[in-house]
């Protein structure tokens, strides 16, 4: 079955409320309560139990989209007799519009004649294989763009994460209603739903992304020239097989140094190496190793500082608090702006954990 206009108004007004309604009124709620819901510092002492409504009210309105698009591509559908597969690029839509003499000759007639007399050249045969496009691309651009909106992981490494999830989602789509007789197997729907997500993608970094962050744009063409300078240097070649992975730290005493990293921290003990009386610790947890040197004639006369990304620092800090650690309060991070706190470690060492 294919929806016509009314449909098609419906899914056009819940894209405009969701891509550019909805971060207008995130942004002046935000900043009314004096939240910051892009992890730097708030003014608001109030400011987690907001945000935990915030982020509430945002699975909410994803969960209202989910359903309307469970709606419109499977109950909204009725059975048929049999598995129907369109693999034809766009057949339908071709089919449905009929011009003259091509759409190459089509643009030369707009920029020679004027639009006008371009289109008298257009004849629509079927104007529901035209709403059948635009309701697919329509209904995904939410999904390209709540995506990264309402959940913290799909804004770290944007551009695959969320086109990845929205093509196996048309996939998945796809084949229940091959396998429930609902429709067509199409190819197009494919097409047009992947469309919809980038649009979607870029409307949230052009309305939602720059409200959060001001300096977004300067900060990409900052980017931008710096690969085109460093491209030729040593390591950016390999800049995605390249990360940092052990931290050497110094200490004096081994049994506070062991007892913090791996009964308090929780990290394991890779591999010890004694040198007479001093002692070499490998840590390791997850990819990341710190190597502790721990000696008699070390000397704590200045700060060693080790700074760690954490997506969700409220639990973490909570946790360490729980473990018998103490934390500092929340401060903000003078090069980010992200909110960070820290906790001492043996030798006079101080660790920085900040927002990612």
């Amino acid at each position: 079955m294919k929806l016509g206009l009314y449909a098609n108004l419906s899914v056009t007004l819940m894209t405009i409320l969701m891509v550019i309604g909805m971060p207008l009124t995130d942004h002046f709620l935000c900043k009314k309560l004096g939240i910051s819901p892009d992890d730097r510092l708030s003014k608001n002492p109030e400011a987690d139990h907001y945000l935990h409504l915030r982020k509430i009210v945002l699975i909410l309105v994803f969960a209202a989209y989910v359903f309307l698009l469970s709606y419109v591509v499977f109950f909204s559908r009725s059975a048929s007799d049999d598995y129907l597969v369109h693999v034809a690029l766009y057949e339908d839509l071709a089919n449905a519009v009929q011009i003259d003499y091509g759409i190459l000759g089509f643009i030369k007639d707009i920029f020679t004649n004027g639009f006008s007399s371009a289109m008298e050249h257009v004849k629509v045969n079927k104007i529901e294989d035209i709403y059948q496009v635009y309701l697919n691309i329509a209904l995904f651009i939410p999904m390209g763009y709540l995506l990264p909106y309402v959940f913290d992981f799909f804004r770290k490494d944007m551009k695959v994460r969320v086109l990845s999830a929205c093509f196996i989602t048309t996939l998945l789509i796809e084949n229940i209603q091959l396998m429930a007789k609902l429709g067509f197997y199409d190819i197009d729907d494919i097409v047009s739903n992947m469309i919809g997500s980038i649009i979607g993608l870029a409307f949230y970094i052009r309305f939602a992304y720059v409200l959060a962050d001001p300096d977004f744009r300067k900060e990409s063409n900052r980017r931008r020239r710096y690969q085109r300078r460093a491209k030729e240097k040593a390591l950016f070649p390999y800049l995605s097989k390249l990360s940092i992975q052990r931290t050497v730290l110094y200490a004096k005493d081994k049994k506070e140094v062991f007892d913090f990293y791996e009964n308090k921290l929780g990290f394991r003990l890779k591999k010890a190496i004694p040198h007479g009386e001093d002692m070499d610790y490998l840590f390791e947890l997850g990819e990341d190793q710190f190597e502790v040197h721990c000696s008699n004639n070390y000397k704590e006369e200045f700060v060693q500082e080790v700074t760690i990304a954490c997506n969700d620092s409220e639990y973490l800090k909570e946790s360490l608090e729980n473990a018998g650690i103490e934390t500092s309060a929340y401060s903000s991070d003078p090069y980010s702006g992200l909110r960070t706190f820290c906790f001492n470690a043996p030798g006079n060492t101080k660790i920085i954990v900040i927002e990612e």
